[in-house]
């Protein structure tokens, strides 16, 4: 099973992909226009030129997973395009958040989603090296021997 998680560097392809392609046609693809190695752990998404399907090609240390999604109903909503991007630019990082509001038909732009990392606070009290520690004995045993 695949998981893709906060750790996960997504590229979405910009420019829509023939779908015949299978995993070396896709590598292919990460390596000569997105300028990307394959084998790196990145996920790399493409869809084709109706946004009806999406395909996602992941190495995972011991080989690759192609992973299709074809929408039985409408299309993407949303996938970044060349006018959103800077110059030069043929792919579009997200979150993996970002990526599962994609696969349902969503778009990124409107969706409320949480930053993938916070702060966590600081202890409000940090025992000072040196300082007695609280005793947790039980005195009253001792009292009645």
């Amino acid at each position: 099973m695949l998981q893709v998680t906060p750790h996960h560097t997504i590229l979405l392809a910009v420019q829509p992909v023939d779908f015949r392609c299978g995993i070396d046609g896709l590598a292919a693809v990460c390596r000569a226009k997105l300028t990307q190695d394959p084998f790196s752990g990145k996920v790399f998404v493409f869809t084709n030129k109706a946004r009806k399907c999406v395909k996602v090609l992941v190495y995972d240390g011991q080989g690759f997973w192609l992973i299709l999604k074809r929408f039985s109903q409408g299309k993407l909503a949303w996938w970044p395009s060349i006018k959103d991007t800077l110059p030069d630019t043929v792919s579009h990082e997200v979150l993996a958040s970002q990526l599962q509001v994609l696969l349902s038909q969503g778009s990124i732009h409107g969706a409320n989603i949480p930053p993938a990392w916070r702060q966590l606070k600081q202890p409000e009290a940090v025992p000072v090296l040196g300082s007695p520690l609280p005793s947790f004995r039980d005195n009253s045993r001792e009292a009645s021997l």
